[in-house]
């Protein structure tokens, strides 16, 4: 594979207010995020990779356009989950990191073969001993194919400069124009995709017809194409049109995939009307329907938003999925308006959900993250295959029946460099915070740190012209005076928003400093099933009590804490009670302690709570009456 000069992001907007880097300009250095994108390279793309050739997804595509008969293994998407590997690999390359070039060539072999003539590029429809094509909107997941196939491909082309998968690409979207255009089938896919991925083929090709599609699919929902269903036409968004609603809801990712596209439409046809009506949706969300964690999706059974403030914490959904599409959505709306609460939910949702969901060898996987584990995980109902028939929460595993999960984070950690800046036609924003080298035409910025363990980021013009370059970084919306240090200035910086530009010449460096005190967070008391608790975070990171931290005979129900926190430079511990009561017959109006016992209790990250076997958890802790 040959390096592309193309700008490789996943991401990049005819307009916008901020202007994202190529995935090879920010290249990250030893660190918190550094270490997982080497994991994700390392070991999570190939433990993806040899589960899809065991269960036999990948065959599906190397039989599709040969074998007569042949049965076709896995779910409706199977297809999808090797798009994004391809994705992830393609990032990869971006980096200059080739490690999985032979598999994605036997990969995209595989994909050219299964294609058919008129572009149609399906495994599980569409031959004679299969479903007809397009007979399943609902579950059939093809434009969801089509979508991930679309992505994956401009994310090859934009980092190696190679035509061969986005022709694959090309004649997939011909196909979706000429089938469901305003002349053709006017339907939508249950599961929104293909939006994103249209946009983003526009804006690699220039062919005007991709972006038209896409706006084409948005307007359709809440038209009413999809068939009543048993958790009503939100489940799809089918309910409302994008514009009409106010709030996002139904399934999770459904819900955050469309409108991380409408967004894409509503910036690159200039459609402020449309873009206003996002970020409404996505400001109504982050108030009242996420939790601490920033995850997203509190019902188990249709993998949903609840109502305003429903976030039970034991019964929270949060798929990993819907992180990652949330990060793709605020993503969206960062580049277009510049506002740091974007970039602050981006930090919350990478800390506390990307990076909960993978083991720390990389081997197994959260599909679900709850925020209180009520019973230690059992083994889980497996298939005939030996793997997990559903992602709820059952500790990490290594696969699942539905396991869209670790190749959504393989693809977002392969391709993280491109979401900590973004530059102007002057300046450099940093958004997030890790080491790293950040290199545009003429200029090269170090960044050195060790957050989010300390609050000290250090940027060092390593390269610079003549007139210097102006450096702003986001201050998180926790952070409480926090200073900005530039030669012999200290300037106090504000939560919530970015610090003044500084410039800086070749040689010269400036320092954010941020203090990470423990904070103790309480709810909002319209959610009732965490009142009367607190939560400890500190920096980007929510911590969480786990049961094996625990004194010998105290159970987790039975603790309560104060307000008292400390940090030791590793761990943060509280002043806790245990408060253990005798049983009674009836679980109401039961009053007096048998016993009580104080203590300090150990915190752990949330990001690594289930990595010494079974346990029992709780990020939102009662407090002592």
């Amino acid at each position: 594979m040959t390096a592309s000069s193309a700008t490789a992001a996943p991401v990049i907007p005819s307009r916008s207010e901020l202007t994202p880097l190529s995935v090879e300009a920010v290249a990250l250095r030893a660190g918190f995020w550094d270490e997982r994108q080497r994991l994700n390279t390392a070991v999570i793309i190939p433990h993806a990779a040899g589960w899809m050739d065991r269960l036999g997804w990948i065959a599906n595509l190397r039989h599709a356009g040969t074998a007569e008969g042949y049965e076709h293994t896995g779910r409706e998407f199977a297809d999808s989950e090797i798009y994004k590997l391809m994705e992830a690999i393609s990032w990869d390359t971006a980096r200059g990191v080739d490690e999985h070039g032979e598999l994605f060539e036997e990969l995209l072999a595989a994909v050219e073969g299964a294609q058919d003539p008129d572009g149609y590029l399906h495994t599980l429809f569409g031959r004679p001993w299969q479903r007809p094509r397009y007979s399943d909107f609902q579950w059939g997941h093809e434009l969801y194919c089509f979508g991930h196939l679309i992505q994956s491909a401009v994310a090859h082309h934009r980092a190696t400069g190679e035509d061969r998968f986005l022709r694959v690409a090309i004649r997939v979207a011909d196909h979706v124009c000429t089938m469901f255009g305003p002349d053709g089938l006017d339907r939508v896919c249950g599961h929104a995709e293909i939006e994103v991925a249209l946009v983003e083929l526009f804006r690699a090709t220039g062919e005007r017809r991709y972006l038209d599609q896409a706006s084409v699919f948005v307007e359709r929902r809440g038209t009413g194409t999809l068939p009543l269903f048993e958790f009503g036409k939100a489940y799809w968004q089918d309910d409302l049109p994008v514009r009409e609603a106010t709030v996002l809801r139904g399934h999770a990712v459904r819900a955050l995939y469309l409108a991380a596209g409408a967004v894409d439409v509503a910036v690159d046809t200039g459609d402020d009307e449309l873009l206003r009506a996002l970020i409404e949706q996505w400001d109504n969300t982050v108030a009242r329907r996420t939790y601490l964690t920033g995850g997203m999706g509190s019902h188990h059974m249709d993998e949903a938003y609840g109502d305003d403030f429903v976030l039970p914490p034991d019964r929270s959904y949060c798929e990993t999925c819907a992180g990652v599409a949330s990060i793709m959505f605020s993503w969206r709306l960062l580049l277009a308006t510049g506002e740091a609460k974007y970039a602050d939910l981006i930090e919350r949702t990478l800390y506390n959900v990307i990076a909960t969901s993978p083991s720390e060898d990389g081997t197994a996987f959260f599909y679900a993250n709850t925020l209180h584990q009520r019973t230690e995980h059992t083994p889980p109902p497996l298939n005939e295959d030996g793997v997990v028939i559903r992602g709820g929460a059952s500790g990490r595993q290594a696969w699942y029946e539905v396991s869209c999960c670790p190749p959504n984070v393989a693809r977002t950690l392969a391709s993280l460099g491109s979401y900590i800046a973004t530059g102007t036609a002057s300046a450099i924003q940093i958004h997030q915070f890790a080491a790293a080298e950040i290199r545009t035409e003429g200029t090269a910025l170090v960044v050195e740190t060790e957050y989010p363990s300390t609050g000290t980021i250090r940027v060092t013009a390593a390269e610079a012209s003549d007139d210097g370059v102006a450096v702003s970084l986001r201050v998180p919306a926790w952070s409480k005076g926090g200073v900005l240090e530039h030669r012999d200035e200290t300037i106090p910086v504000d939560g919530g928003a970015y610090t003044p530009s500084v410039v800086l010449r070749a040689g010269e460096s400036l320092t954010l400093e941020l203090p990470l005190d423990v904070r103790v967070t309480v709810p909002d008391d319209r959610i009732d099933a965490i009142r009367g608790t607190v939560a400890f975070e500190r920096g980007p990171e929510v911590f969480a009590l786990e049961s094996v931290d625990l004194p010998d005979g105290v159970a987790l129900e039975d603790v309560r804490v104060s307000s008292e926190a400390a940090y030791d430079g590793e761990t943060v511990t509280v002043a806790a009670t245990s408060v253990r009561r005798e049983d009674a017959d009836w679980p109401f109006g039961v009053d007096g302690a048998e016993s009580v016992s104080t203590f300090r209790a150990r915190l752990v990250r949330y990001h690594r709570w289930a990595e010494r076997g079974p346990s029992l958890m709780r990020v939102w802790i009662p407090t002592a009456s």
